[in-house]
C-alpha cells in the first residue's frame, strides 16, 4: 500500500483519468458531448411536447458525466420500467436518497472515490479541496445548481444559530477546527483546513452524507433573512410550525426525502402523495449523467414503495410482488425465497454482510444508574458475558454454520484483520466466566441461583431490541439459557426504534442489540470512526459521543482511561500523514477494543438475500451488502439498472 501522499495522488488520478464516470479535461468532455446523439426518455415526451420541459440537450449540464457502461463490465440499457419495493413505514422514503446515491463524490464498485455531482476536485496537501461544479447543472426543478447553494448552506444554515444552535456541524471539524470556506466563482468552491483532512471526501460519500449545499432558491422563502415577516409568518402558520427555524428545518431535509417540493439532484424524485401507503419516485429530468449511447440516466423511469407490515415483506417478495428487495429480508427467509423463485420469476442473490458483526450487544457504559455503571464498566463483567455465549450453537442453528463467529471487529477481507481481534474472549467457557464474576465480588446468589449485585438486587440484565422480526429475539433466547449458567437472568424487552434510541441517549437502557461496526473491511486510510467516542449513536457510550458532537454543551466527558485512550488515538490518526503510523494507530485501537469488549460481537459475515425479478439487469449476483461505505444498492449504481423490454414490469401503470 502507498504512503498517505501517494494515496492522495491516487485519488486525484482516479478523479481525473481512471474513472469512467468523469473526464480528464474539459476539451475531452466537449468532444464526447459533441459526438453523442442524445436519445430522449419516452417517459418525458409528453412534458417536452407541451413545453413543460426543455429538450434533453438543454436539460443536461454542458459537461454531463459520461458513463461508459461496457467498460464497467455491465450491459448498456434501455429506457423504461418500474422498480417496485415493499417498505414498512413512510419514513423509508429516505431509502431512495440512499439507493439513488448521487453524491458530490462517491464510491464506485471497487470502493474507490470518484467525482460524481462535482465535475472535478483538486486536492492540495490533503487539506485544500477545490471543487468544480458542472456548467449549467440544474436542480430537479430546472433551476441552476451553483456555488450560491454552497454559500447559502454554509453562511445561512450551518452558521445560523437558530438552525444550528451548537454551531456548524461537528463532522466538519478537524481537531476542533472548522473549515475555511471560500466561494471562488459561480462554479468553484474551496474547503480547507490547516492540516490534512482524510475524512472529508468519505464524509461526502456516505450513505447518509454530510450535505454542504442546499437549494438556496427554494429555501430562502423560509429564512427570516430573505423573506418578509408577514409572508414568513403565513408560511409558518400554514405548516403548523413553531417558528421560522422549525419550518426551515422541516422543509430542508434532503436525506429524509419527505418534502416532494424540495429540489434535489438524485436520479429519482419523490412525487406528491395523498396516501402514506404508496410513494412514487419519477426520473429526474435534469439528472447529470448519460451513458455512452446518448441515453440520459437513469434507465428505469420509476420506483414505487408500497408500505405494508414488516412481517409481510418476505411473503410479498416470495410471491413476486416486488422487483427488487433486500431491506426487511433476513437470513431465515432464504429457504422460502429460493423455493419460490422459479414459480414467481425471480432470482435470490446472496450478498455478504460487510459489517463488523451481523449482531452485537451494546452494554450502556453511560447508564444513569451508579450501580449499573460500576458493573458495566468493569471489563471482567463484559468478558464474562462474552465467554458465556455459545456462538457455535447460534451459528449452527440460526445460520446453518455459514456465519463467522466472534467479536465485533474487522472482517478477514480487511488488511488490518487479525484473528485475535475476532476470537478474543469468544470461546464458550462457562467456568472462566464464573471465575471472572466471582472475582468481581458478586458471589452471593438468591434462591433462584441468580447472582446479587453490590446493592443486593438480583443480577437481571434487560436487553432491549427494536427488531420486529424474530432474528434478534431468537438469538437472545440462546443467550438467555447460556447466561443462566453463570447466574445472570436475561430479560428480552421488545420495543420500537423510535422509543429505544431516546432511552439509550438518556442512559435508561442497560443493554441493547444492534448490528456491529459499519465498515468491517476498513484499511489504514479509513478514519477509525467506528472505534472512537465521537458519535451519540454509538450505543455503548452515547453520552460521550454526544459530548463530542455538541462541543461539550451536552452529554458527558469521557471518564475512563481506556475510552480516553481511544479518543486520543483517534486524534493522532488525523494528525498523521504516514500510512505506517496510521496502521499502527488502527492496531492499537483494535487491540483496546479486543481487550475491553466495549461491544460484544456474536456472529458476522452472514448472507443477505437480495430478490431480483427476472429481466432486471446490471445487478451483481455476488456482492457486499453494506451501509457505509456502500449505501446498500447505491454503490452498484441503480441508475444503471434496467429492464428487458419484454419484461412485464416495464408496462406503465
Amino acid at each position: 500500500m502507498k504512503k498517505y501522499l501517494q494515496n492522495i495522488k491516487t485519488i486525484i488520478i482516479s478523479l481525473f483519468i481512471i474513472s469512467p464516470y468523469i473526464f480528464a479535461t474539459d476539451a475531452i468532455a466537449d468532444n464526447i458531448a459533441n459526438e453523442v446523439i442524445y436519445i430522449e426518455p419516452p417517459f418525458l415526451q409528453k412534458a417536452i411536447a407541451s413545453k413543460i420541459l426543455p429538450t434533453i440537450k438543454d436539460r443536461l449540464p454542458q459537461e454531463p458525466q459520461m458513463v461508459d457502461v461496457e467498460k464497467l463490465g455491465l450491459k448498456s440499457g434501455q429506457y423504461g420500467g418500474i422498480i417496485r419495493m415493499a417498505m414498512a413505514k413512510s419514513k423509508d422514503t429516505r431509502q431512495m436518497t440512499v439507493y439513488g446515491y448521487a453524491r458530490l463524490v462517491k464510491y464506485d464498485r471497487n470502493y474507490q472515490l470518484n467525482a460524481d455531482i462535482l465535475k472535478s476536485i483538486d486536492i492540495e496537501d490533503g487539506r485544500i479541496f477545490t471543487m468544480k461544479l458542472r456548467k449549467s447543472h440544474k436542480w430537479s426543478d430546472g433551476r441552476p445548481f451553483t456555488s450560491e447553494d454552497f454559500r447559502y448552506w454554509w453562511h445561512d444554515i450551518a452558521n445560523d444559530t437558530a438552525l444550528y444552535p451548537a454551531g456548524a456541524p461537528a463532522a466538519l471539524k478537524l481537531n476542533g477546527e472548522l473549515p475555511k470556506v471560500e466561494i471562488i466563482d459561480e462554479l468553484t468552491v474551496r474547503y480547507s483546513w490547516s492540516k490534512a483532512n482524510p475524512n472529508f471526501l468519505p464524509l461526502l460519500a456516505k450513505a447518509s452524507p454530510r450535505y454542504i449545499y442546499a437549494p438556496a432558491h427554494y429555501l430562502k422563502q423560509f429564512h427570516q433573512k430573505y423573506q418578509n415577516k408577514v409572508k414568513l409568518q403565513t408560511l409558518i402558520d400554514d405548516a403548523s410550525a413553531k417558528n421560522w427555524s422549525a419550518l426551515h428545518n422541516k422543509m430542508s431535509k434532503s436525506y429524509k426525502n419527505t418534502n416532494p417540493d424540495l429540489p434535489n439532484l438524485q436520479p429519482w424524485i419523490l412525487q406528491p402523495s395523498k396516501t402514506k401507503k404508496r410513494f412514487i419516485f419519477n426520473r429526474n429530468p435534469f439528472f447529470h449523467k448519460i451513458d455512452n449511447n446518448g441515453r440520459q440516466l437513469p434507465y428505469v423511469d420509476q420506483w414505487i414503495f408500497n408500505i405494508t407490515e414488516k412481517k409481510l415483506i418476505p411473503l410479498k417478495a416470495a410471491t413476486g410482488e416486488v422487483s427488487l428487495q433486500a431491506r426487511y429480508l433476513k437470513f431465515k427467509d432464504i429457504s422460502l425465497l429460493k423455493q419460490s423463485g422459479a414459480k414467481y420469476s425471480f432470482q435470490t442473490h446472496l450478498w455478504r454482510n460487510g459489517k463488523g458483526a451481523d449482531l452485537a450487544l451494546y452494554p450502556n457504559l453511560t447508564h444513569k444508574s451508579p450501580i449499573w455503571r460500576q458493573i458495566l464498566r468493569d471489563q471482567r463483567f463484559r468478558r464474562a458475558l462474552s465467554l458465556s455465549i455459545d456462538r457455535h450453537a447460534i451459528n449452527k442453528v440460526l445460520y446453518y454454520g455459514m456465519g463467522l463467529e466472534g467479536q465485533n471487529t474487522l472482517l478477514p477481507a480487511s488488511p488490518l484483520y487479525k484473528k485475535d481481534y475476532r476470537y478474543n474472549y469468544s470461546e464458550f467457557d462457562i467456568a472462566k466466566a464464573n471465575d471472572l464474576l466471582d472475582d468481581m465480588g458478586m458471589i452471593k446468589r438468591n434462591d433462584q441461583n441468580i447472582r446479587l449485585m453490590p446493592n443486593g438486587e438480583p443480577l437481571e440484565v434487560i436487553i432491549e431490541t427494536a427488531d420486529s422480526s424474530s432474528q434478534q429475539s431468537d438469538m437472545l433466547e440462546f443467550i438467555t439459557d447460556d447466561w443462566r449458567k453463570i447466574g445472570i437472568k436475561l430479560h428480552i424487552k421488545p420495543t420500537s426504534y423510535d422509543i429505544l434510541i431516546p432511552r439509550i441517549f438518556a442512559g435508561e437502557t442497560v443493554m441493547s442489540i444492534f448490528s456491529g461496526w459499519e465498515n468491517g473491511m476498513a484499511n489504514a486510510d479509513n478514519a477509525p470512526d467506528d472505534l472512537a467516542l465521537i458519535h451519540q449513536d454509538h450505543y455503548q457510550w452515547s453520552k460521550w459521543g454526544q459530548y463530542y458532537e455538541t462541543n461539550g454543551k451536552s452529554g458527558e466527558k469521557i471518564d475512563i482511561p481506556a475510552a480516553q485512550n481511544l479518543f486520543d488515538l483517534y486524534i493522532q490518526w488525523y494528525d498523521s500523514q504516514d500510512e505506517v503510523k496510521k496502521s499502527a494507530i488502527w492496531h492499537k485501537m483494535l487491540k483496546i477494543h479486543s481487550d475491553n469488549l466495549f461491544t460484544i460481537g456474536i456472529i458476522a459475515g452472514t448472507l443477505q438475500p437480495v430478490v431480483v425479478i427476472n429481466g432486471l439487469n446490471n445487478i451483481p449476483e455476488k456482492a457486499i451488502w453494506n451501509w457505509d461505505p456502500g449505501a446498500h444498492f447505491g454503490i452498484y449504481s441503480p441508475d444503471l439498472f434496467w429492464f428487458d423490454l419484454a419484461n412485464k414490469t416495464t408496462e406503465a401503470e
